[in-house]
């Protein structure tokens, strides 16, 4: 019999070896074949690994119900277990209940492990007998009158519930059963909002907008006819104050390191360096820039991306963030238009769950691609000044985190998606506390934060040049309560739904509200909330508000300032 020669072994594996995707794992969806029909049975179906899910299963099961709770990937813990561990606070003493906890047991409010909270999440649900499905994927909710009776998952499984709760990041289950939301910015006149629609000029001016340096857009500098570089959008920019169907960037909140074993940034397939031309001119543009790896509010001075050990975001104006990628993510649709009046909201679905969910994984992985090849840009592209790319390559991805997934996060950070529309809507009023609720749930008090919605073309001192727009950080005077009215639905839309993290708010609130630690304070109200609808056989809008109260204090909630 002859022998195989060792090194020509060798080389008969490398190919192998050196085309193997360390990315192999990381989706967004991936469709299964259903199994045979199943039903399963509960009190409470908590849908949307997130955040406030975990919270909502562990107080409802805490107060002895049986809770069924689906994830729809292979993890718990949304953004929290995903990357974003340079928490976004606020005030910390507006943080009680099982966000205190929650907080306390990973051993700090910031920079912890992505993956010790998941096995924190995972001990708490534990602990109090949570069954957790992993990999479930909506199809449809059935209802009967007002009230939600099921829900179908990808995998054949009708989950048959006394309550539901829709705890994704994208409002997904609340629009299947037909409650009204909205996608994008409202005209700044329809709540009175001066932070709100588009162009406002309160706050973040200045920051990230290439420096005002007049950059010009086009591939050849000043020759509209020789089109626009890559990563600008040519729709029509609005008007100050107009409303538009836009959403504010996503990105992945990646976890560096510039410690012994960090991996270097990997070339991602269908690398184009062309799609960074944009930076590139920028990195070029002006010798007096400074670049920072981090955020800078100072003149002249920029990311272009943050880079530290643990958590590392946007900090620039051509960074992590993909501007403009992201707008059909929510509901599957996109029109770029503007608007001074406020169009009706939406109901229903209009792209099924299935085709949703397919389209979202080709965002997904066009953010995948976006990200890492910018960080590979930034590490390798001749057009890189030699100091920056230096300082680049000190860094790489950080190798005991994300394991599973190539040590990249597998959670894209979605940072706003559907925002329901029930009886009362959190708006800036909310968040200045020039109007306040007496049925508090928790409290906010992180600043109205909106990330870029759109990079377009502007005449800027008779120039044609490139700028961001919708990049706002209007603080609050002080922490202020959110209404139990905003996270369920109108009355005749749902009687047995509760939507602890796509609540009834603005964008401009939203921005606000939309921070990890309140997803748990709102998680865990909604949990109280549902146990005692079910006690009391009454739709979740009719709950009462002084047990609900006294409950929600026992549970150490802070409910005012």
């Amino acid at each position: 019999m002859k022998k195989f020669s060792p090194l020509l072994f060798v080389l008969l594996c490398l190919p192998v070896l050196v085309t193997a995707n360390p990315f192999s794992e990381l989706y967004y969806y991936r469709a299964v074949e259903s199994g045979p029909a199943k039903i399963l049975e509960c009190d409470l179906a908590v849908y949307g690994g997130t955040p406030a899910g975990v919270a909502t299963a562990i107080q409802a099961a805490k107060m002895g119900k049986k809770v069924l709770f689906f994830s729809f990937n292979h993890f718990v813990g949304g953004l929290t277990s995903g990357g974003l561990t340079s928490t976004d606070v606020g005030t910390k003493k507006s943080i009680g209940g099982l966000a205190k906890k929650f907080y306390n047991q990973v051993g700090r409010i910031r920079d912890f492990s992505p993956s010790a909270a998941e096995k924190l999440y995972l001990t708490m649900l534990e602990e109090v007998g949570v069954e957790v499905f992993f990999r479930r994927c909506l199809v449809s909710v059935e209802k009967e009158g007002s009230r939600i009776v099921s829900a179908t998952m990808d995998t054949g499984e009708t989950v048959q519930a006394k309550v539901f709760v829709d705890a994704t990041y994208e409002g997904d289950l609340f629009a299947a059963a037909g409650v009204s939301y909205y996608v994008g910015r409202e005209p700044s006149a329809t709540y009175g909002e001066s932070v709100g629609g588009q162009w406002q000029t309160l706050s973040y001016r200045d920051v990230y907008q290439f420096c005002r340096l007049p950059i010009s857009p086009y591939v050849v500098p000043g020759d509209p006819s020789s089109g626009l570089l890559p990563e600008i959008s040519s729709d029509p920019a609005g008007k100050p104050g107009e409303g538009d169907f836009r959403v504010q960037a996503y990105n992945f909140r990646m976890h560096l390191s510039n410690r012994p074993g960090a991996i270097s940034f990997p070339k991602p397939i269908g690398y184009d360096p062309n799609r960074y031309a944009l930076l590139g001119r920028f990195l070029n543009f002006d010798s007096g820039l400074r670049w920072t790896l981090h955020y800078t509010v100072a003149p002249m001075t920029d990311g272009p991306v943050q880079m530290r050990n643990g958590d590392s975001n946007n900090a620039g104006s051509f960074s992590s963030d993909y501007i403009g990628g992201n707008h059909r993510w929510p509901d599957g649709t996109y029109e770029p238009i503007s608007f001074a009046q406020l169009p009706p909201p939406r109901r229903g679905l209009p792209v099924s769950l299935l085709n949703l969910y397919e389209l979202r994984e080709d965002i997904f992985q066009d953010h995948v691609s976006y990200q890492l090849g910018l960080l590979y840009f930034l590490a390798n592209d001749p057009q890189v000044p030699e100091k920056l790319k230096e300082r680049v390559n000190r860094f790489g991805l950080a190798p005991k985190e994300f394991k599973e997934t190539g040590h990249w996060p597998h959670q894209l950070y979605v940072r706003e998606g559907r925002r329901m529309l029930s009886d009362y809507v959190m708006t800036q009023a909310n968040c200045e506390s020039k109007r306040t609720v007496d049925d508090s749930i928790g409290l906010a008090s992180y600043p109205m934060d909106s990330h870029s919605c759109q990079r377009v073309v502007v005449k800027e001192k008779g120039i044609m040049t490139v700028r961001n727009e919708g990049n706002t950080g209007y603080k609050c005077p002080k922490p202020y309560p959110i209404a139990y009215r905003s996270i369920v639905p109108k009355k005749e839309e749902c009687t047995n739904l509760l939507v602890p993290l796509c609540l009834s708010a603005s964008h401009v609130a939203y921005g606000s509200i939309r921070m990890e630690p309140v997803f748990m304070i709102m998680g865990q109200s909604a949990g109280i909330a549902a146990s005692l609808a079910m006690d009391a056989g009454v739709p979740v809008q009719d709950i009462d508000m002084k047990k609900f109260r006294q409950r929600l204090e026992s549970e150490k909630q802070v409910l005012y300032h």
